[in-house]
């Protein structure tokens, strides 16, 4: 069905349920980013592509809310559609709970299926209906009676994920999680988001795109754990294994019915923003529940010394493939190039590299314009050919057994005009005054955003994203509870945690530039004031040099890039033919 077929046979569904208004959220019961085809309702009712957005539908309008990373991209995706845009933390456009109570007459009902609705934001949006006398059905679910094609929920096999690779085994990090249960007066803790039941349980699947995640559940208390998933997911060795671990193993649709088994008087450790209302309604029908971030969250974000290892290997293979497919690209520019022809050639030298398991999420190949979109990406059709002039940037990522990249690199196609010079060297100051920056314990990462954007400010210029998020080992290319942003966030960021560098600018209609690499957070020295941190840069590849203004550069940002780009030759120079070790040398040259 097109578009608004689709939207004409949910208000048929919607007058059956005597529905005023429908909620379509862009999520999955376990509140993925990334979600499994089976879940993407929204953009199967929608068309919109976007990582983020929800829609209303009522019947005589729809709206989609997304936020500034996809303006440009829902404006052209939903013409026609009768959807309309609701632009996110703009001026003169509300929130869907706020708009709904604004627009919606007193006794209006309105329908969600909780099942892909988190705690916490429902929690919000019947307080804000309530107030205006609108009422919330939490147990609706609609899609499912219209989506007649919808896919299944993936149920291939998952593989365990050795101790050479994650440092600590499940035992380990079960017994770990009870002692927070114990210490916060829970006696059981249920797991939905999948990133954390992986790193947990120590299993990687291939269930969701570019995040080896296993769709399940997990309930631990202070006797046993018990893994929910599809049981023909399971090998006769994994299951063996988790057997010999103490984990029990249940039907991944058995979580309700078991839930609501469990005798009362018990007290329930949940994370309101990890795990679907549906199940907190049953949880809390009988317990009591004490409402708190999953503890797997900040202990997988501190990585071990095997997982930073691992993460320095993943980086040099990187580090080669990407010196492998700029090169060629350089020695090949004449050749006819499209947005599209790159990703694939990028992957291709990717998947030569030892532990090759994946991209770590779809690549943005952005040439001039394009790139002035922070999420960009290209499609069958909407690609542009690439030519010898201008700036092209690339964002990029692996998964390899050992480690997690996520890269971008803008790199000059031929001659550039002084201001995308000067753009080019504002973007790599930021993020080089962030790579030398270095602060005391307990610093949050919104204190030190600044670093990163200092140099664009004093040009006038600056970037709407954040400038660094989590990244994962062998997991979620976006990790937290880290972050480095402006809004606050108050969790510090901590001795081995892992976060991504990218400051950017981008002018539309002209060009887009974000430099990025992943730094890890280390010890830097104790003194009578206490202990000081600093970043080590883990990432391995070099900048185009030939595109900066060098005067508008410190001498300490010289200093520092001539360090970087030694370290780069003389780590990836033992993995390289001659050929490339050559031509890297080059590129690798002191400013």
């Amino acid at each position: 069905m097109e578009i608004k077929q689709r939207l004409n046979a949910l208000r048929d569904k919607m007058k059956e349920q005597q529905l005023d208004a429908y909620i379509i959220l862009g999520t999955d019961p376990h509140m993925s980013e990334y979600i499994p085809h089976h879940w993407q309702a929204r953009q199967w009712l929608s068309g919109f592509t976007g990582s983020f957005g929800n829609m209303v539908v009522t019947q005589d309008s729809a709206g989609l809310w997304t936020d500034s990373r996809y303006f440009i991209q829902a404006e052209k995706q939903l013409a026609n559609t009768g959807i309309d845009l609701h632009k996110l933390r703009t001026e003169g456009y509300l929130d869907y709970p706020q708009w709904m109570a604004s627009v919606l007459e007193k006794g209006s009902k309105v329908g969600i299926d909780s099942f892909n609705a988190g705690i916490s934001d429902t929690e919000v949006l019947i307080d804000t209906l309530k107030q205006v006398d609108i009422s919330l059905s939490t147990d609706v679910d609609l899609i499912s009676e219209i989506w007649s094609d919808r896919p299944l929920i993936p149920i291939e096999q998952f593989s365990s994920h050795s101790t050479k690779y994650s440092g600590a085994s499940r035992t380990e990090k079960i017994e770990s999680i009870r002692k927070e249960m114990k210490a916060q007066g829970a006696n059981y803790h249920l797991v939905a988001s999948l990133d954390d039941i992986a790193w947990i349980m120590n299993i990687r699947g291939n269930d969701v795109d570019y995040n080896p995640v296993v769709i399940s559940y997990l309930l631990i208390s202070q006797s046993e754990t018990i893994l929910f998933t599809h049981k023909s997911k399971l090998s006769e060795d994994v299951e063996s294994e988790l057997v010999r671990d103490d984990i029990k193993i249940k039907e991944y649709n058995d979580i309700e019915n078991h839930l609501s088994g469990i005798k009362d008087a018990d007290c329930f450790l949940i994370d309101p923003n990890r795990l679907n209302y549906n199940l907190y309604k049953i949880i809390n029908l009988k317990h009591k529940v004490i409402k708190a971030e999953n503890p797997s969250v900040l202990m997988k974000s501190i990585k071990n010394s095997t997982e930073i290892e691992g993460m320095r290997q993943a980086c040099i293979k990187d580090g080669v493939a990407l010196t492998k497919f700029w090169c060629w690209l350089e020695k090949n520019k004449s050749d006819k190039h499209t947005e599209l022809s790159l990703e694939k050639e990028l992957r291709k030298y990717r998947a030569e590299q030892v532990a090759f398991m994946g991209e770590s999420f779809h690549s943005i190949v952005a040439y001039k314009e394009n790139a002035a979109l922070p999420h960009y990406s290209a499609s069958a059709d909407m690609f542009s050919e690439i030519q010898e002039k201008g700036l092209l940037l690339i964002d990029s990522g692996a998964q390899y057994k050992n480690g997690t990249t996520d890269i971008t690199r803008t790199m000059p196609m031929g001659p550039l005009s002084q201001e995308e010079r000067d753009d080019y060297t504002l973007v790599l100051r930021g993020m080089i005054n962030l790579s030398r920056i270095k602060f005391p314990k307990g610093t949050r990462g919104c204190n030190i955003d600044f670093a990163a954007r200092q140099a664009l400010w004093e040009a006038g210029l600056d970037y709407g994203h954040g400038t660094g998020h989590g990244v994962g080992s062998f997991l979620n290319v976006h990790e937290g509870p880290q972050s480095i942003r402006q809004e606050l966030k108050d969790q510090a960021v901590l001795e081995g945690m892992i976060t991504s560098n990218e400051p950017g600018c981008y002018k539309e209609g002209r060009h887009g530039i974000r430099h990025e690499n992943l730094i890890l957070c280390t010890e830097d020295q104790k003194t009578e004031f206490g202990t000081f941190l600093k970043f080590e840069t883990m990432t391995l590849c070099y900048f185009d040099t030939s595109a900066l203004n060098i005067k508008l550069m410190k001498n300490e940002e010289i200093e520092w890039l001539n360090n970087y780009h030694e370290k780069v030759y003389k780590t990836l120079a033992p993995s390289l033919d001659q050929e490339h070790c050559d031509w890297l040398k080059k590129k690798c040259l002191a400013i």
